[in-house]
């Protein structure tokens, strides 16, 4: 919950908002002084972000919706740009000599291995996004590993094309020194029409800011309304079901995390955060599975061997990027360090909460708050707690030992009405 809410969503948001504003100013031909530069681009990107947040307060079914799907064409049109136009350039003009010797000078040590992958995989994350959904499609144990298996497959095709492409125009070198890959493409492809790449460039990435507010709003709002953050985030907008508050609160985390550094760096914190997030939850889902404990009856189960060998792929990334990196990987480990002491201090019933005057001081605070932020965002606060999973659990086990016949179907009413 600690990594997801402080640095892989808002980092994620704070990239997108900063190669936006590049594009943008790149496109546009806009030059600066370094310091005015700074401040120029990130002061476009905040502005890009709030226009946003007020779109999904007050119009999450209609205009926001409508501009997921042109961005998505946006998406789509451009990289079938790149793609046509660089296989035309190595097919029909026989440009060849950027791909002679495509693995010259690569180090294969496993750090900087391992940060490629992550720099990678940093873009193939929407199997992940695609999860914070679930709620709302319709039978997602069919619906969701299809898009998935579907989607990643169609998508590897599209990036592995897009880098070919790449590859044939520009020389390791210009990619490297180059802030805006796609627009140094354009401009020694398409001539005069180069300007209309920044155009669909920006239009893609202000589709993908509105996915990361999405996701990460609705990450918020499940977690304050379990229970582990104060319950004023949990509010949602009757008229629009809007996670008004939690998009406040993420996207003011993601303006803080945008100063830490250069979107580089942002990257690999959230890849360590988040690859070192995956390990722990796929140790848990492991203890879940071999220690027999009982399941969701909506659960998505797949083979145990997915769940182990995705634990070892997650592991070996994090520790060597420990080894390799430490600096960067500090980072990350503040973060679960921090998670730690908030569970410990707010959430865990057996350290400070089970003290009555602290309970009985955060219990007021959050009830003020959550008071506050209903009427100012005009929103209705959620609670389930634990119990909603504990019941489905219940229900689940009840019903099979019906089936079974072990209880009585009286005995069975009798555990429903035990619980409530």
């Amino acid at each position: 919950m600690c990594i997801g809410c402080t640095i892989n969503y808002p980092a994620t948001l704070a990239v997108q908002a900063q190669t936006f504003a590049e594009y943008v100013f790149r496109g546009a031909g806009v030059e600066l002084d370094e310091t005015s530069e700074f401040w120029a681009k990130k002061l476009l990107g905040f502005s890009l972000i709030f226009l946003l947040m007020f779109m999904n307060f007050f119009s999450l079914k209609t205009f926001v919706q409508r501009f997921s799907i042109l961005a998505s064409i946006a998406k789509i049109a451009a990289t079938l740009l790149i793609i046509v136009t660089g296989f035309y350039f190595l097919i029909f003009k026989d440009w060849t000599q950027n791909l002679n010797a495509p693995f010259q000078n690569s180090v294969w040590y496993p750090g900087p291995f391992v940060n490629a992958l992550f720099a990678g995989l940093f873009s193939y994350d929407g199997w992940d996004i695609l999860n914070f959904g679930a709620e709302e499609i319709e039978n997602p144990k069919r619906t969701m590993p299809l898009s998935i298996v579907i989607g990643m497959t169609c998508i590897a095709v599209i990036y592995v094309a897009v880098n070919i492409a790449y590859s044939v125009v520009l020389s390791v070198p210009e990619m490297l020194g180059s802030n805006a890959v796609a627009i140094d493409f354009a401009q020694k492809t398409l001539g005069s029409a180069s300007y209309v790449m920044p155009v669909m460039v920006a239009i893609l990435l202000v589709g993908s800011l509105n996915s990361t507010m999405f996701s990460a709003s609705r990450y918020l709002q499940a977690v304050s309304r379990q229970g582990h953050i104060p319950s004023a985030i949990s509010g949602i907008a009757p008229n629009c079901d809007s996670p008004r508050v939690a998009l406040l609160v993420h996207i003011l985390i993601s303006i803080g995390v945008s100063f830490m550094g250069d979107p580089n760096k942002l990257i690999n914190y959230v890849a360590f955060a988040q690859w070192s997030q995956r390990a722990f939850t796929m140790l848990a889902l492991l203890y879940l599975r071999f220690r027999g404990r009982p399941l969701h009856p909506d659960r998505i189960q797949l083979p145990i061997v997915f769940p182990i060998l995705f634990f070892l792929v997650c592991t070996a990334m994090v520790v060597i990027s420990i080894i390799d990196d430490f600096t960067s990987s500090a980072v990350g480990l503040g973060i679960l360090l921090g998670g730690l002491i908030i569970f410990i201090t707010f959430v865990w019933d057996r350290s400070l909460p089970s003290i009555d005057a602290f309970k009985t001081a955060s219990h007021s605070i959050n009830e003020e708050t959550t008071k506050f932020m209903q009427i100012i965002f005009n929103v209705v606060p959620e609670r389930v707690g634990d119990e909603e999973m504990l019941n489905a659990i219940g229900n689940a086990e009840v019903e099979e030992k019906v089936a079974s016949d072990k209880i009585s179907p009286m005995e069975n009413g009798f555990e429903k009405s035990t619980r409530l």
